[in-house]
């Protein structure tokens, strides 16, 4: 490639790699935050049960953990933001350094219930974007053979929501099988699986909390960020 050059980059936004902004010595001292949500209402939620698995998985390894009720949550739009239910997950939302979402399959997708929680939680908030840079990691339960769509559309919705996804997921088939009465996860290769999410998920999110507003600085915004100063600069100056 004999033409290095970058014509159309401004230089003075263009940044290489920070090694020291990605470096633990921006750790925050305290217990890593998550953030669960499930997506059913039922009495003997299996989204919940497993949501609970996990909720405890994470307390055992060290992280902070809240479970948000979707009762009572209105349809988005349907009300005010400045709805109690609204207000309590999205303060959570900002609370939080990682999340959990867990989701039945139905109709062969997620619940309407997990897509409203989700669609309650803007990009932005005032100057918060309550989602950005956290991780995420993303489960299903169904009640007939392992499927992978809701886990796979909550992926989508990670990525909209500028969440940093992990590689690993859980499916659980069968779900109704894999409790026992007591509500707790029965031995198996998929209770090992949801192991194996959460110690990722604690992990990235180690990794990361500390460095996220860096991780997604973009050249794009601080191009555009610039601009507007410039704009506000010369218009003081008129």
């Amino acid at each position: 490639m004999d033409d290095k050059t970058l014509p159309n980059i401004d230089q003075s936004l263009f940044q290489s790699p920070d090694l020291s902004a990605l470096g633990a010595a921006g750790q925050p001292a305290h217990s890593p935050r998550f953030l669960v949500l499930y997506g059913s209402l039922r009495e003997r939620s299996y989204s919940k049960l497993l949501a609970l698995e996990a909720a405890r998985l994470l307390m055992a390894l060290g992280g902070e953990v809240k479970l948000f009720d979707p009762r009572g949550l209105p349809l988005p739009d349907s009300e005010p933001e400045s709805h109690p239910k609204v207000q309590e997950l999205r303060e959570l939302a900002q609370w939080a350094e990682g999340m959990v979402w867990v989701s039945p399959e139905r109709h062969g997708a997620m619940t309407g219930i997990m897509k409203a929680q989700i669609d309650w939680i803007p990009l932005v908030v005032g100057a918060v974007r309550p989602t950005q840079g956290k991780t995420l990691a993303v489960m299903e339960v169904s009640g007939g053979s392992q499927s992978f769509n809701a886990v796979n559309q909550m992926r989508v919705l990670g990525r909209w929501m500028r969440m940093i996804t992990i590689p690993n997921q859980s499916s659980v088939p069968k779900a109704f099988l894999e409790f026992d009465e007591a509500g707790r996860m029965k031995p198996s290769s998929y209770y090992d699986r949801v192991v194996d999410v959460v110690e990722e998920l604690m992990k990235f999110t180690l990794l990361t909390r500390g460095c996220s507003a860096y991780l997604v600085d973009r050249y794009s915004e601080r191009k555009e960020s610039a601009e507007a100063l410039s704009k506000r600069v010369n218009q003081r100056a008129i």
